[in-house]
């Protein structure tokens, strides 16, 4: 698919000499005089990534930056500055710009930076689940908490510490993990995440350091484990304090020592492998109750960040559902769709106890149950019973019932948000059309 480029100066001959000099390189090329136009054509088409000048009348570079953030996050923007007002373009970057040239400028600098920013943009979208999204893994935010940790953040990523994320379930820890490698040297090299909650403790050996053949029944070749496997580039320990005690020695001493011992080897392997570990738990009660190691707390914490809940960056929720509204319209195939005041109303007095990932997957189903061009507050429909989004009374899941009828309760109310629609109450439930059926026939009911 071919990028699409917007380049935006408001002095006519820069602007088509940068347009001509771009599109050789086989990009789609338009052009802009003003920020004000450059929006206009941001409405009617998605762009890449936008070149645009510092110094321009109606509407500064920064300014429009601003703007284009907020229509489309996931666009990169490269801005072009002269010497004067460098000063200005570094704060740009800090402001979100993933780079700037300054004038004057041969087209071979001009090209190569528009390279490393798309090159850039294609590695975090192969190190995401869904590379038909661009940007499916980006941080986006307007509150100022959020915008210092993303800087503190991104100053700490050229060093080769290991970094603690704590923060609640949801709130985006392996994103931020993801976007230390993409602003490290490393971003080249391998990103390895693994859960430390989701394997037993024999196989989570296994899978850390790698077994060599016949170490244990079933081992017919030699694994690399995930240390070896993200060896000059990153690895991301999901769920940290969920790790066996036991094997948190062997943790410790991969760290130190900089090398591993596979199962069932015999002589260490060296690795050099950025250690980046996460936890949603109080990693100091851990350690109280004898559940984790102090001296591996120690090794860990050399660099801790801690991600805000969502509950507390409140200013960010109207930002948050219109990127995710976007986004969601676009997967569903579906026209934009707006948000009406009511509903927002209703999304910012949530407590949002799953974060954000609570927020996304809310407005994915809004979409979904949504017939006309508003989404309204019937539209939003919570995984759990609490008093902002519930049919029925909250003392309704305090009775003796079993998972059998809780089940046939969550398809009967589904089935009524959606009138019927047995494809919508499919993809709000997560099982297939064929699996609900079987559930009606199963539960006896005639919808």
């Amino acid at each position: 698919m071919t990028r699409a480029i917007l380049v935006v100066d408001d002095e006519p001959e820069m602007r088509i000499a940068i347009s001509k000099a771009i599109s050789m390189g086989g990009f789609r090329v338009e052009s802009a005089s003003n920020g004000y136009e450059a929006i206009a054509k941001m409405k009617q088409c998605f762009f890449d990534l936008i070149l645009t000048d510092l110094r321009m009348p109606k509407m500064d570079g920064v300014t429009l930056l601003g703007q284009i953030k907020s229509l489309s996050p996931e666009s990169s923007v490269v801005l072009i500055t002269a010497y004067g007002t460098i000063e200005n373009a570094v704060e740009a970057m800090k402001l979100g710009a993933d780079d700037y040239i300054l004038k004057p400028f041969s087209f071979e600098i001009l090209n190569n930076v528009i390279e490393k920013v798309l090159d850039r943009k294609n590695e975090a979208c192969r190190s995401g689940a869904d590379a038909d999204i661009p940007y499916k893994k980006e941080i986006v935010t307007k509150n100022s908490d959020m915008a210092k940790l993303l800087l503190f953040a991104k100053s700490i990523a050229v060093s080769n510490a290991t970094v603690l994320i704590q923060g609640e379930s949801g709130t985006g820890k392996e994103l931020l993990a993801r976007y230390i490698h993409q602003e490290s040297d490393r971003r080249n090299m391998p990103f390895i995440a693994i859960n430390c909650a989701s394997l037993p403790e024999g196989l989570l050996e296994s899978e850390l350091f790698g077994h060599e053949k016949g170490a244990f029944t079933g081992a017919v070749t030699r694994k690399e484990g995930k240390f070896e496997l993200a060896n000059e580039g990153t690895l991301m320990l999901d769920e940290i304090t969920e790790m066996k005690y036991c094997l948190q020695a062997k943790l410790l001493r991969a760290i130190q020592e900089g090398e591993i011992d596979r199962v069932g080897g015999r002589n260490p392997v060296k690795i050099n492998t950025r250690i980046i570990a996460t936890t949603n738990r109080d990693i100091k009660e851990c350690i109280k109750n004898g559940e984790f190691r102090q001296d591996l707390f120690y090794r860990l914490n050399v660099i801790p960040l801690r991600i805000p809940s969502l509950s507390k960056r409140v200013d960010d929720i109207p930002f948050l559902a219109e990127y995710f509204l976007k986004k969601s319209c676009e997967r569903n195939k579906r026209n934009l769709l707006k948000l009406s005041s009511d509903a927002l109303a209703f999304l910012e007095n949530h407590s949002w106890p799953g974060n954000v990932r609570e927020f996304e997957n809310l407005i994915e189903r809004a979409v979904l149950l949504c017939e006309g061009d508003n989404i309204k507050p019937e539209h939003l429909l919570f995984d759990y019973n609490d008093d902002s989004s519930c049919e029925e009374s909250s003392d309704s899941l305090a009775d003796d019932i079993t998972i059998h009828e809780m089940e046939k309760r969550l398809i009967v109310n589904t089935l009524k948000k959606v009138n019927g629609n047995r494809t919508k109450a499919a993809s709000i439930l997560q099982i297939s059309i064929r699996t609900l059926r079987n559930k009606l026939r199963e539960y006896q009911i005639s919808q």
